[in-house]
């Protein structure tokens, strides 16, 4: 049977595109055994099965070990605890015997003392035992061999310590008395032995109980990771028992088709719904395949025809990047024509009623001159700056005192406001580019100023040295200041110190300085090396020096190029 007879489409016309779906619905064949169940209903009874088993094995574990820790808090911080006040309890009892006779002996005052410390002792360490054996299994014995030994030891203190503790001391004590007294300790100290032996079948059921507790414990851990493993190895099965087998198979069958045997069908792979339908829609993929095969010299016709049309809108968007070049070069030469009006304007207004203004007034026409000027400059200096790396080439020698001096009358404005005083040592020439070093100099004298000290006026120092076939400058005021541990953060691109509300900018000054100078092959960073209690930043920069030239001639050279 022919494709074109099995798909009844003998008579269609090849469509080049046409919608994602392309079997219909109807089409796809009824599956059977697995194929009724889609992947989806396996996966979520499965993972339901699953999960609940692995819920109930580890709530299991949880238990075990909640009761092997309930078990061992009740032995080491229970049990242990009253064994030791057990043993406090019954040299509290020889204490008080050993000071009562020494005081009735001696008459020491120190002997009640010590027999009174005693009598406190037991009594704290009786309540210490029934309070850490509230709750205890077994504690009952031992709350009642406590009680009676405690009684007994009362009895002791009533008829015998307390009298003696109570008179003047230093006599010698009435045999019979002494008999009477030894027999009525001995009785208390006779209740030790059954008390201490109810606290050790106390301690003996404690650690019975943790023993079991803690092989629970281990069972109930050991059956955990069983079922996580047996879990596993399940979801394995279930994984290649529904996907990897049937994908594999139709991946054999969609290799075969992409090979060239067209006339192998894709359907009828075993496995869930969802593959059945996968199967079915590649099969109804590669029947289009077919008719896409039949159409491919019109289509190739089509492509070489789009592929002419193509070049020549590639030809004509070359032209067109030509010319918005251009239109943006004399754009910005067009920008300069208002500037140049409003100084011509300014200087024939100054001309034509200088004689009606005063100082000030002829002082601000100045000021529009000159800024009209300096914006004329800056548009030049910008439209340069673009050039940079593709159209322009750096001057072979800049004069740094002239690229500083510039940086600083374009700060004028802010030196005047903040009586900032910038001090600019003598500077040598470099090879660069002077808007790039302008602006360099202009950012880093910014800087110093903008985030000066509030109880300070702003203090810049300029400065430079030679280091072999480089200069090292450094640039120092007197501000606030910048935690060594931000040394490298700062020259990261709009990365901020400080909230906006409480200085301006975009966090590009530093970031655009780092790219001047590493563009002239240098390199820049701050300096840490000062004082702990100097204010104020220092920044390093370097430039690389020209090969012929001398430190002596470099300030006569920049002013011949001025």
């Amino acid at each position: 049977m022919t494709e074109e007879s099995r798909d009844g489409e003998t008579g269609r016309e090849p469509r080049t595109a046409g919608p994602g779906v392309v079997l219909p619905s109807a089409g796809i064949p009824e599956g059977h055994g697995l194929g009724r169940v889609r992947l989806v209903q396996i996966y979520r009874i499965g993972a339901l099965v699953l999960g609940v088993l692995l819920l109930a094995a580890f709530v299991q574990a949880g238990l075990a070990l909640n009761g092997n820790t309930r078990a061992r808090d009740v032995l080491i911080n229970k049990v242990d605890p009253a064994t030791l006040e057990q043993f406090r309890l019954s040299t509290a009892v020889t204490t008080q015997d050993t000071a009562i006779r020494d005081y009735a002996q001696d008459g020491g005052a120190e002997h009640v003392a010590l027999y009174r410390s005693a009598v406190r002792s037991e009594a704290e360490s009786a309540a210490r035992m029934r309070r850490l054996l509230s709750g205890v299994p077994g504690h009952e014995d031992v709350d009642r061999l406590l009680a009676r030994t405690t009684d007994d030891s009362r009895t002791w203190r009533v008829e015998f310590a307390d009298p003696i503790a109570a008179g003047p001391g230093g006599g010698n004590l009435d045999p019979d008395e002494s008999k009477r007294a030894r027999r009525l300790l001995n009785q208390a100290r006779g209740d030790m032995t059954p008390l201490q032996a109810a606290i050790v079948k106390v301690h003996g059921q404690a650690a019975d109980d943790l023993r079991s507790r803690a092989r629970t414990a281990q069972y109930s851990m050991v059956a955990a990771l069983v079922m996580v493993v047996v879990a596993a190895l399940l979801l394995a099965l279930l994984f290649s028992r529904t996907v990897l087998t049937p994908v594999s198979m139709l991946t054999g069958r969609v290799r075969a088709v992409s090979q060239g045997d067209f006339g192998h069908r894709l359907a009828d792979v075993p496995g869930p719904a969802e593959i059945n339908e996968l199967a079915a829609i590649i099969d109804a993929m590669r029947a289009r395949i077919i008719d896409e095969w039949r159409a491919s010299e019109d289509k190739t016709r089509r492509l070489n025809e789009q592929t002419e049309a193509l070049n020549e809108q590639t030809e004509e968007l070359r032209r067109s990047n030509a010319e918005l070049e251009q239109f943006a070069y004399v754009a910005s030469h067009d920008l300069q024509e208002p500037l140049r009006k409003v100084a011509s304007f300014c200087q024939m207004i100054e001309r034509r009623y200088g004689d009606q203004l005063d100082e000030r007034g002829r002082q601000y026409i100045a000021f529009a001159v000159d800024g009209a000027k300096r914006m004329q400059a800056l548009i030049n200096d910008l439209l340069s700056f673009s050039r940079v790396g593709r159209m322009a080439r750096p001057e072979e020698a800049v004069a740094l005192d002239e690229v500083a001096r510039q940086a600083l009358d374009n700060l004028a404005t802010l030196r005047e406001e903040t009586g900032a005083e910038v001090d600019v040592a003598e500077l040598p020439e470099v090879p660069g580019d002077r808007t790039q070093l302008v602006q360099l100099f202009q950012n880093l004298v910014g800087n110093a100023i903008k985030f000066r000290r509030p109880d300070a006026p702003p203090r810049v120092a300029i400065g430079v040295d030679r280091d072999g076939d480089e200069w090292v400058f450094h640039c120092t005021d007197n501000g606030i200041g910048i935690e060594p541990r931000y040394a490298d953060r700062i020259f990261l691109i709009f990365q901020r110190l400080h909230p906006r509300d409480e200085y301006t900018g975009t966090g590009i000054g530093l970031a655009l300085c780092k790219k001047i100078v590493e563009y002239h092959g240098g390199r820049i960073w701050l300096g840490t090396d000062g004082p702990d209690d100097t204010p104020g930043t220092t920044f390093h920069w370097t430039l690389p020096a020209r090969p012929s030239a001398d430190n002596a001639d470099n300030a006569d050279n920049g002013d011949t190029d001025e």
